[in-house]
């Protein structure tokens, strides 16, 4: 049996965020609706102007809202989430898909190609060495979510074939096929993000036009097995606007 509610010991400022915070989440105040004006909330909340102009700089620091001159305060759309490979890999463990809700991959390119200079670097590899480049475009109802590249070492195109291959892989990611394959697992992931001004490449990869001025999210992930060897290099570039959402357990 689980015992009486817990009494709520916040300020009262972090009350009334969490209140609207909920109500934003749960979708009962959609994007464009007003909430009340700070005098109103201090009239409703019996708290004083300050402590309810406090709570609305919280939600708009946690961008939920914001504030429109001679407006009032607006509920805005929520992020719109960017998923890693590192991520979907976990997924497709649980799912055998790696994408999202509202999801779908398309332009699955794949072909052995010489290893430009960072992948090779990473892959303990020479610059120029064969390695097999497979990419892909994830995109969802918003437009597109992310270009996602997967550089595998080439000695891999032997035992499955179908990773040189341009077209979707069935059975599985790429990492599931090389584990049934030759026994080799993932048991060690390095997971890294960065941020940077979108290249003319970034741009072409993202279907942006040419000379757009934008901030994108880069993902990469190494996948390695039991010898420390990496069996797969995953770069995900997010398109400008996507937002990276982690949640964890805090254990007291």
């Amino acid at each position: 049996m689980s015992g009486p509610p817990r009494a709520d010991n916040r300020p009262p400022y972090a009350r009334i965020a969490g209140h609207y915070r909920e109500l934003i989440s749960s979708g009962e105040l959609s994007p464009g609706d007003l909430l009340p004006s700070i005098k109103a909330l201090a009239t409703q909340w019996e708290v004083s102007t300050a402590t309810a102009d406090r709570a609305m700089r919280l939600l708009r620091e946690e961008k939920l809202v914001r504030g429109i001159a001679g407006v009032g305060t607006e509920v805005m759309a929520r992020p719109i989430s960017l998923t890693s490979g590192a991520e979907r890999h976990d997924r497709s463990s649980k799912t055998q898909s790696s994408w999202g809700v509202g999801e779908k991959s398309s332009g699955h390119t794949a072909g052995i190609v010489a290893a430009p200079e960072n992948v090779a670097h990473v892959l303990g590899i020479s610059p120029g060495d064969d390695v097999i480049r497979r990419s892909r475009v994830y995109r969802d109802g918003h437009g597109i979510v992310s270009h996602s590249t997967s550089w595998i070492p080439a000695e891999f195109a032997q035992a499955v074939p179908e990773l040189a291959r341009s077209e979707r892989l069935k059975g599985g990611l790429s990492l599931d096929l090389i584990a049934r394959a030759t026994g080799r697992q993932v048991v060690r992931r390095v997971d890294e993000e960065s941020a940077r001004i979108a290249t003319s490449q970034d741009l072409e990869l993202l279907e942006l036009e040419d000379g757009t001025v934008a901030a994108i999210l880069v993902l990469t992930a190494q996948f390695l097995d039991a010898d420390g060897e990496v069996l797969e290099y995953g770069v995900d570039l997010g398109a400008p606007g996507r937002t990276r959402r982690t949640t964890s357990e805090v254990r007291r």
